[in-house]
């Protein structure tokens, strides 16, 4: 018969135990309270404030549109990209009656496709010079594919690339995270489309391994742009999303945040807001937030970009809804940005 375990082995046992839940982010309850296992609170906090990354002022083309460019790539002559505002354009499905055209460039239930199809024009006209510039974009379908050379309507992927000259890619958003990438040696790029579904899958590190097998690019020869998104101030998510993030990246805790809500009637008159709800069942309080283009940024390095290569373009789409189109701001009812970038041909270049 084996002898019962002494109260020090077995101390060391909880310890033992303790310390892997402490590594794994949690925390054992203690005897008084429910049973199980909780999340220990991890999350720095934050008011939205705090957190918001505002754009530079976009550019103003001859042509009315107005738009967004990443820092210091004027010194690449070759390259055309920019990242559209709804500023400018035809379209009146998304502004009130009395405003000006805006510059909705996806082919939504709400417009009509031939105002779209001249915005895409205006798009290509402020870019390149050109209205007759051709665009390339897919079917977003929030995965993982990637394609390269010329791609039939109606294609659906997430990403493009090409070392075609005279011709645009471009990925849709309407608070997804768009990011530009180009190889200064090799002249080939790519754009790509990450929502959260998308950068949990590593949509950019495995856009830059196929670079690295379509064009022989090395990523110390590349640089990225990242565009307007929802900011990490706006972007609230749920335990799925955490718990999806949790299961990819050592580095997971680092992209979340606690957010207050900067409420100043709840916090003048807090007894308005009770509940009868139990404790931690209420809406009342902090709210998780996802810093999407943080999340971004980490995979393009982990894939061998040098830091100082990657540029933030800053913008939230969600609370500068005067610059941009949101999808969650307008809940649903929104236009489209268009996130181009191309290789000058050259006539162009001449």
């Amino acid at each position: 018969m084996k002898p019962p375990a002494s109260k020090s082995s077995t101390h060391s046992e909880i310890h033992e135990i303790d310390a892997l839940f402490e590594k794994a982010g949690l925390v054992r309850n203690l005897r008084g309270k429910a049973a199980g296992i909780t999340r220990r609170v991890r999350f720095e906090r934050s008011a939205p404030e705090e957190l918001s990354r505002r754009s530079a002022a976009p550019l103003a083309a001859g042509n009315g549109v107005h738009w967004l460019a990443a820092p210091g790539w004027q010194q690449f002559p070759w390259l055309w990209h920019g990242f559209s505002t709804r500023l400018g354009g035809v379209s009146r499905a998304y502004c009130a009656d009395d405003a000006p055209g805006e510059l909705n460039l996806g082919f939504t239930a709400a417009d009509s496709r031939e105002v779209v199809a001249r915005n895409r024009q205006l798009l290509a006209e402020a870019v390149t010079g050109d209205p007759a510039t051709p665009l390339r974009t897919l079917h977003q379908v929030h995965s993982t594919l990637i394609r390269t050379g010329d791609v039939p309507p109606g294609c659906k992927g997430d990403g493009l690339m090409t070392d075609e000259p005279g011709v645009l890619l471009g990925v849709q958003t309407a608070d997804c995270i768009p990011v530009l990438v180009a190889d200064r040696k090799r002249r080939a790029v790519a754009a790509f489309h990450a929502g959260w579904r998308g950068t949990v899958e590593r949509i950019v590190e495995a856009g830059i391994g196929r670079m690295r097998l379509e064009f022989g690019s090395r990523p110390e020869d590349l640089v990225a742009a990242i565009g307007p998104g929802i900011g990490r101030c706006c972007y609230a998510v749920g335990e799925e999303v955490l718990s999806s993030f949790e299961s990819q990246f050592a580095y997971s805790m680092e992209l979340f945040r606690e957010v207050y809500d900067a409420d100043v009637v709840r916090a003048k008159y807090p007894m308005l807001f009770l509940t009868q709800r139990a404790p931690g069942h209420s809406n009342i309080g902090p709210s998780l937030h996802l810093d999407l283009v943080e999340a971004n940024r980490r995979q393009l390095v982990a894939a061998g970009l040098k830091p100082k290569a990657i540029k933030l373009v800053g913008g939230c789409t969600c609370c500068q809804p005067e610059l941009f189109f949101s999808h969650r701001n307008s809940q649903g009812h929104a236009g489209r940005m268009l996130n181009v970038i191309g290789i000058r041909n050259a006539a162009a270049r001449a």
